[in-house]
């Protein structure tokens, strides 16, 4: 089973590097080859996304993703900063489903930014398609405005649009799991306004009804803002958009305790994917040795689960991770009085001793 080992920029060497650890100890047939991408992809060959790395990425079984992204590249032209290396393997590999479970472990109900009551047993799925919406859809640019309220000024546009394919095939992935969870799926859409959503509110509504055992509901994105930190347990299984997606995942994370909890898996058709943590390159952090690796470690995990068929080496590090956190090692962003404070290095090293059966410390 070949990896392909993309670090990034930032903490996402040090992340990745924690990830790397705990799967070799598993002692399982992989096969781990490293390319760079993002911002050290441009400073050692001119480009976010070379051709070698792409090419990688498509060989291999599946990619184990760090974080993209550096303050100092943020002048380059668009099609050169570091972010385009992400959008470009989402299009390139096909990978039109985002999944991001928020997770509230037990000993992390107090590091939350809600009431420990409102997240204790918190468990959501949010499904967000990837490439679709205003981030890929066609026209966009700048140019000078031939009407509206101020013409002949200079304006930006973005087209946001969704076709019946793309919206259906992210419906069946939403309902597929619900069957494997609590056959709930929360439809957020804003078709109060946006005909792009009112379609979208359609299509699902009509691909609902080959799953009549599972239960859909529609809400619109602000309400389902407000409810995630109002009532976050009534959800279930959320599917969306690809920006609303992209923000709510990010205010379900904070009811986890830390974004740097929180991992993802951007799949395909045939369920190859690309593993990554949700949170970004931190580089105010980097080198600092601070960085939480469990997010990265759990995208490990699920990408054993859902692309190379090992679920009981991804039970292995989801309860190697339960130890570790049991034991009361805590990382910066998650550290509370009475816990140990650790490192990301000691971090790796703790979820490596519990799946090996090593005392944990750190």
């Amino acid at each position: 089973m070949k990896i392909a080992v993309l670090p990034g920029d930032g903490i996402g060497t040090e992340i990745v590097a924690e990830a790397v650890k705990v799967l070799n100890v598993l002692e399982l047939p992989l096969e781990l080859e490293e390319a760079v991408v993002g911002g050290a992809a441009y400073a050692a060959q001119g480009h976010p996304l070379p051709d070698s790395t792409l090419q990688l990425a498509k060989d291999a079984d599946a990619v184990l993703f760090g974080a993209v992204g550096d303050w100092q590249y943020d002048k380059l032209e668009r099609s050169l900063r570091p972010e385009q290396a992400i959008l470009g393997l989402r299009k390139h590999l096909g990978l039109f489903a985002n999944l991001r479970p928020a997770l509230c472990y037990e000993q992390l109900t107090h590091a939350s930014s809600l009431k420990p009551e409102l997240v204790a047993g918190l468990d959501i799925l949010i499904i967000r398609e990837l490439t679709g919406d205003i981030y890929f859809g066609q026209p966009r640019g700048r140019r000078t405005a031939v009407d509206g309220h101020f013409p002949g000024a200079e304006e930006a546009f973005d087209t946001m649009r969704y076709s019946r394919p793309e919206i259906e095939r992210i419906a069946h992935v939403a309902f597929q799991a619900a069957r494997r969870r609590g056959k709930k799926v929360t439809s957020v859409d804003k078709a109060n306004v946006l005909e792009t959503f009112q379609f979208w509110k359609d299509v699902v509504t009509e691909v609902h009804a080959q799953y009549p055992d599972v239960e859909l509901e529609h809400m619109y994105v602000d309400n389902a803002a407000m409810q995630l930190v109002k009532a976050p347990k009534k959800f279930d299984v959320v599917v969306t958009g690809n920006m609303f997606g992209d923000i709510l995942s990010d205010e379900a994370a904070m009811l986890t305790g830390s974004i740097g909890m929180l991992p993802s898996a951007s799949l395909d058709a045939n369920n190859k994917g690309l593993y990554e943590p949700s949170h970004g390159s931190a580089p105010d952090i980097a080198g600092k040795g601070v960085a939480n690796p469990l997010a990265t470690i759990l995208s490990a995990a699920m990408m054993l689960r859902y692309t190379l068929a090992q679920p009981e080496a991804a039970d292995r590090i989801e309860s190697a991770v339960r130890a570790v956190l049991a034991a009361g090692l805590r990382t910066p962003d998650i550290y509370s009085d009475g816990t140990r404070k650790v490192g990301t290095r000691e971090m790796g090293d703790a979820v490596v001793a519990a799946i090996t059966g090593k005392t944990i410390t750190g």
